[in-house]
C-alpha cells in the first residue's frame, strides 16, 4: 500500500468509456468496451450470471434475510459498468430485507458510461426499469471523486470515480461483501494487483465475503496474501469455476498510523439526536438523520430558516483554487452533492433554481487566476468552462464586459423555504428555545435551554451543534476559533419591462435573478461585525459593487425606471462565521485539553506522532463555519455527520473527512507552538 500521507490526485474529469455494440452468443447486441475488447454482460444471460456469481456466491438473500443490526449492510465492487450487478443487489435486497434494514453499495469505476449508454445498457431488463431510472436520473458527470446517490429511503449508492486501488484506498468504510469485477485480468492486468487486494482487505470488516467469476492464479495468489482465504465453487455456464471467500481478521487501518487524532469515535446510540441550530446546516443534520429513521429533535431560538438562511435567495456557488488542494476539493464535491440532493429534494424546482452561475473576471489578476484555474483543472464543460464577455451576456441575458468561469451546475436557492422543508422531515421535530448549557451524563447529553414555557431540560443521545458563530459559545467549543462576518443582501423592485439577469452573477459580489418583481444582490463582507440591523451604508455598498461589476446593465437599471436610492431598498443583514482556514468544521468535537497532552510532543518535533488515539466528547458533533458558501457545503456535511453517527461508509474520501474535522486547528496549533 502506499504511504498513508500520499496526497489525492488533482482534480480532474475522467475518459467516458468507449463502447460498440455486438451481438452476443445470437442475441441482441450486448455493450462491448473497445478500451479493453472485453463485454460488460451477456444479452443473453447477464443477469442469471450475476445473480450466480456474486449474489448466490455471497449468500446474499440468506444474509440479507438474517440482517438486524441498526447500520446498514455493505456491498463493494469493484467496476461498477453498467451497474448490472448494484441494481440486482437491490432487487434482491428488497426481495429478502426485513423492512428496517438498510443497504449501502459501494462501487468503483474509472471509464464511467455516458448516460444514454448506460440507459440502453439497462433496457435489456426490463423488470429492473424503475431501479434503473432513479439511477439515471441521478447520474453523476464523470468526476474523479465521491459521488452519492439515494436509489430509495432505505438504499444508497457511493460511485468512487477513478483508478480502483486508488479509490479503495482512500475509502473511509468497511465492507460486508464485495463484488470483485471488472474486465478479466488478461485483459486489464493494471486492476488486479497485489495492491487492488491488501486494499479490499484494509476495508473489510470482520468475516467480509468475496465472490468473482474468475479463477486466474495472479488473483488466488493476491487475495491469499491480502489474508483472504479462498476456494473454487462452480462458475456460470461455460465458466467451469469461479472463486468465493471470506477473511477472518482484517488489517488495521494503517492510515491512523500518521493522524492516531483523527481515529473515529465508537457508534453510541442513537435513539435521540438534539440538532442545536435551524439554518441550512442544522436543517440538513436533521433531514440526514431522520432519513435514517433516527428521531431529531431540532432546537433554535427562533425556528428554522433564523439568520443567514432566512434570506430569500441564496447562491449555490463555489470559487476554486487555482492549485487544487484539498478545500477545493471538499467544495467542488459538494456542489456536485448539493446539486443531485436539491434535484432529488425538490425536482419540481419551487425550492431553487439550477440556471448556472457565471464567475467574473472584473481585472487582470482574476483573469490569470482563472485561467491558471483551469489549466490545472481539465474538468468536463459541463461542470465549469471558460467564456468570453460575448458568451457571458449571452447566457446572462444582459450586457457583461468581463470573461470569466460558467458553473452549469450551480444555481440560486430560496433557503429559508428549503430550511422549512427540512424541518418538516418526517421523524423531525422542531422546539423553539435557545439552549445555554451542554452537560454530559451518563446515558449521553443534558441540554438546559429556555423556550416559551420558561427554563426546561432535554435529554439526548446525541447532540450536533449547528449555530454559526454561535457555535464555540459552549465549553466544549471554546477552544474552536470561529470568526463572525455581518453580511448584508439589498433588494428592490423592477419596473416592469426592467432588464434582469438570467443567470446568478458572481465576482466582488453577487446578483441573482429576479424572484417575482424584486432583484437581489449583495453581499457585503464585515468581519467582526454581529449587529443585524440593516444599514443604507451596506447598501450603498452593495450598489456600488453591483455598479463596478456590471456598469452598463446599472445604466440600464435606472434607464427602465428603477430606483437606485438606496433609501428605498429593502434588505436583511445576518452574521456569517468562518474558520481561520475558511473550511467548515465538520465532524466530533475534540476534547481539547486531551488532546493538548497526548499530542504535546508535536511542539518538540512533527516527526514523533503519539499512538495515542484522539479523545473526542462521546456523542457531540459539530457542522459550522460555513461562510457564505453553506449551500454548496452544509449538505455534503450533513451527510458526512449523519454517515459518522449510522456507522456508514463515508461520502468523502478519507483525507477529506480529516480537512473537515474540527480538531485540525488544536494539531496546526501543537506543530506550531501557538
Amino acid at each position: 500500500m502506499p504511504p498513508a500521507n500520499d496526497p489525492l490526485p488533482p482534480l480532474a474529469g475522467l475518459t467516458r468509456a468507449h463502447l460498440d455494440w455486438r451481438s452476443d452468443d445470437g442475441g441482441e447486441d450486448a455493450p462491448h468496451s473497445s478500451d479493453f475488447d472485453d463485454v460488460y454482460f451477456s444479452r443473453h444471460d447477464g443477469r442469471a450470471e450475476t445473480e450466480h456469481v456474486f449474489l448466490e456466491a455471497n449468500r446474499l438473500p440468506e444474509r440479507f434475510r438474517a440482517w438486524s443490526e441498526d447500520r446498514p449492510f455493505v456491498i463493494g465492487e469493484t467496476g461498477f459498468g453498467t451497474g448490472l450487478n448494484m441494481l440486482c443487489a437491490w432487487a434482491c435486497f428488497d426481495a429478502h430485507a426485513p423492512a428496517s434494514a438498510r443497504l449501502h453499495l459501494i462501487s468503483t469505476e474509472l471509464y464511467p458510461l455516458d448516460r444514454r449508454d448506460l440507459a440502453r445498457a439497462l433496457d435489456a431488463w426490463p423488470d429492473l426499469a424503475d431501479r434503473a431510472a432513479m439511477l439515471l436520473a441521478q447520474w453523476p458527470e464523470p468526476v474523479s471523486g465521491v459521488h452519492r446517490l439515494w436509489l430509495d429511503a432505505r438504499v444508497t449508492l457511493d460511485l468512487h470515480f477513478g483508478d480502483t486501488t486508488e479509490r479503495l484506498r482512500w475509502l473511509d468504510g468497511r465492507v460486508d461483501a464485495w463484488f470483485l469485477d471488472g474486465f478479466a485480468p488478461a485483459r486489464n492486468p493494471d486492476m488486479w494487483q497485489p495492491t487492488l487486494f491488501a486494499a479490499m482487505a484494509a476495508r473489510s470488516r470482520p468475516g467480509a465475503t468475496f465472490a468473482t467469476f474468475t479463477c486466474a492464479g495472479v488473483v488466488k495468489r493476491g487475495l491469499a496474501a491480502a489474508g483472504f482465504s479462498w476456494r473454487k465453487v462452480p462458475g456460470f455456464g461455460r465458466k467451469r469455476e469461479m472463486l468465493a471467500g471470506e477473511i477472518t481478521a482484517p488489517p488495521e487501518d494503517e492510515r491512523r498510523r500518521a493522524t492516531p487524532w483523527f481515529t473515529p469515535p465508537a457508534p453510541r446510540p442513537r435513539r435521540r439526536i438534539a440538532v442545536i441550530g435551524g439554518g441550512i446546516a442544522g436543517a440538513s443534520v436533521a433531514a440526514a438523520l431522520a432519513r435514517r429513521g433516527v428521531a431529531v429533535t431540532l432546537i433554535d431560538r427562533e425556528g428554522p430558516c433564523a439568520g443567514a438562511s432566512g434570506n430569500r435567495q441564496g447562491v449555490l456557488y463555489v470559487k476554486l483554487a487555482a492549485e487544487t488542494n484539498d478545500q477545493s476539493r471538499c467544495y467542488l464535491a459538494g456542489l456536485l452533492h448539493s446539486r443531485r440532493w436539491l434535484d432529488a429534494l425538490d425536482p419540481d424546482g419551487t425550492l431553487w433554481h439550477p440556471g448556472g452561475v457565471l464567475q467574473l473576471a472584473t481585472g487582470p489578476r482574476e483573469a490569470r487566476r482563472q485561467e491558471r484555474f483551469l489549466d490545472n483543472h481539465p474538468l468536463p464543460e459541463s461542470v465549469v468552462r471558460g467564456i468570453s464577455s460575448a458568451q457571458a451576456s449571452r447566457l446572462a441575458g444582459i450586457p457583461i464586459e468581463s470573461d470569466g468561469l460558467e458553473y452549469p451546475l450551480a444555481g440560486w436557492v430560496r433557503p429559508d423555504a428549503l430550511c422549512r422543508r427540512l424541518a418538516a422531515t418526517p421523524g423531525v421535530t422542531l422546539r423553539c428555545g435557545e439552549v445555554h448549557d451542554i452537560i454530559a451524563t451518563s446515558e449521553g447529553w443534558r441540554l438546559s435551554m429556555t423556550g416559551a414555557e420558561g427554563e426546561n431540560e432535554l435529554d439526548a443521545d446525541q447532540v450536533v451543534i449547528a449555530t454559526a458563530s454561535l457555535a464555540n459559545r459552549f465549553a466544549q467549543t471554546a477552544d474552536l476559533p470561529l470568526q463572525p462576518v455581518r453580511g448584508q443582501v439589498s433588494s428592490l423592485t423592477l419596473p416592469e419591462g426592467a432588464p434582469a439577469p438570467t443567470r446568478v452573477i458572481c465576482a466582488g459580489g453577487y446578483v441573482a435573478p429576479p424572484q417575482s418583481d424584486r432583484l437581489t444582490f449583495g453581499a457585503t463582507f464585515r468581519p467582526n461585525e454581529t449587529d443585524d440591523r440593516v444599514s443604507d451604508a451596506d447598501h450603498r455598498a452593495n450598489l456600488d459593487e453591483l455598479t463596478r461589476t456590471l456598469p452598463d446593465y446599472a445604466a440600464s437599471l435606472e434607464a427602465s425606471g428603477a430606483s437606485l436610492d438606496v433609501t428605498a431598498f429593502d434588505g436583511r443583514a445576518s452574521v456569517r462565521a468562518a474558520s481561520p482556514d475558511k473550511t467548515p468544521y465538520t465532524g466530533p468535537v475534540p476534547d481539547a485539553d486531551a488532546w493538548r497532552d497526548a499530542y504535546a510532543v508535536l511542539a518538540k518535533d512533527a516527526t514523533r506522532v503519539p499512538d495515542t488515539v484522539g479523545r473526542h466528547h462521546a456523542g457531540l458533533w459539530i457542522s459550522a463555519a460555513h461562510g457564505s458558501r453553506g449551500l454548496a457545503s452544509a449538505p455534503l456535511c450533513a451527510e458526512v455527520i449523519a454517515s459518522r453517527i449510522c456507522d456508514e461508509p463515508m461520502p468523502l474520501e478519507a483525507p477529506l473527512v480529516d480537512h473537515l474535522h474540527p480538531g485540525r486547528r488544536l494539531i496546526r496549533d501543537l506543530i506550531r507552538g501557538v
